[in-house]
């Protein structure tokens, strides 16, 4: 039986997703960060699943032969903490989250409370690596 990834990039409007984020703040904060990441990334933001916003995309597949596609770096404001996706595996992701500001760092996210908390320009660092990193890993096949 085949695993079917529940998020794929979808045609849902990520305006109207982030209009329906209930605290202001937080609202203000993904407006935020989709300025801060469609200027740094150059691709246009896209939904994938349900709450995620992410740009560009890349195909991966495992040793196991598990295989799909994810967005290259993205961001969901969800209702505790905002989520930013960046890639792993790379220790440069470790040297800039240590200069990032406040955060917590999961197995595949980064979690903040306020873009205030955080170097905008290290999130941009951050961006520019893990891009980097999964075109590296993962060229486009043609």
């Amino acid at each position: 039986m085949a695993y079917e990834l529940k998020t794929k990039e979808n045609d849902r409007d990520v305006l109207e997703f982030i209009e329906s984020v209930e605290h202001p703040k937080k609202k203000e904060d993904a407006y935020r960060l989709l300025d801060i990441f469609t200027e740094t990334t150059g691709y246009e933001a896209k939904m994938w699943g349900s709450s995620i916003i992410g740009f560009g995309s890349y195909h991966y597949k495992y040793k196991t032969g598990h295989e799909g596609d994810a967005p290259l770096v993205g961001f969901s404001p969800r209702k505790a903490k905002i989520s930013l996706y960046f890639a792993t595996g790379d220790e440069e992701r470790e040297e800039l989250l240590s200069q990032f500001g406040k955060h917590k760092a999961g197995k595949a996210c980064v979690y903040i409370n306020k873009v205030d908390d955080i170097d905008i320009e290290v999130l941009k660092s951050l961006i520019q690596q893990s891009i980097a990193f999964l075109q590296k890993r993962y060229p486009v096949s043609s």
